[in-house]
């Protein structure tokens, strides 16, 4: 009797730990176009980044932005501290991707794995916001400049969202893009630092 408890300890110790790695490897998502700064890792255009830059997909943080999800100072790193490299600033010196306010532009989300999906909704800072400092949401827009709704469909691998930026901001800013996942608690944060 003993020895088919510990061989069911066991197997079941060994089941556990392969679904803990297998699903740590899965991976979902981040922003392509413009580069998010987890995709600047992940190419090593920006060094020094830490584990994100062998998982830019995996910035997954609890879902409820703005009124819940990650701490403030922790946002672009979803509040995961194996991505704190995400939340530092760098003396405001992330690259930044030209962008002219009032343009169309694709927004592109690389997904290594589909959810069913309520919403892509994207953030810009405000006016005078420091970029270095930790972004916080009092540094963001109240309210998105464009939401894609899913309905709980599944995006395709590379999802494109067309939208306007912003006519009025000029200088550095840092786009937020917040995947809503319908069946989970939890969201896939990005940030993107772009110049007009």
């Amino acid at each position: 009797m003993r020895r088919r408890l510990g061989a069911a300890a066991l197997g079941l110790g060994l089941l556990g730990t392969t679904l803990a790695a297998a699903g740590s490897a899965v991976g979902h998502g981040y922003t392509s176009t413009p580069p998010s700064r987890a995709a600047l890792c992940a190419q090593r255009v920006v060094t020094g980044c830490g584990d994100i830059q062998w998982e830019p997909q995996s910035v997954e943080g609890p879902k409820g932005f703005p009124s819940a999800g990650p701490a403030d100072g922790r946002i672009c790193s979803g509040g995961n501290t194996r991505f704190a490299e995400l939340d530092d600033p760098r003396g405001g010196n992330w690259p930044a991707t030209q962008l002219t306010g009032g343009q169309g532009y694709d927004f592109k989300w690389t997904l290594t794995a589909r959810h069913a999906t309520t919403s892509f909704r994207y953030f810009i800072t405000r006016d005078g916001w420091d970029p270095t400092r930790p972004l916080t949401r009092a540094d963001l827009e109240p309210e998105p400049f464009m939401t894609v709704h899913y309905g709980g469909r599944q995006p395709e691998a590379v999802a494109v969202h067309r939208g306007t930026v912003p006519t009025q901001k000029t200088g550095r800013h840092l786009i937020l893009g917040v995947w809503d996942i319908a069946d989970t608690d939890n969201a896939f944060y990005s940030c993107a630092d772009v110049r007009f």
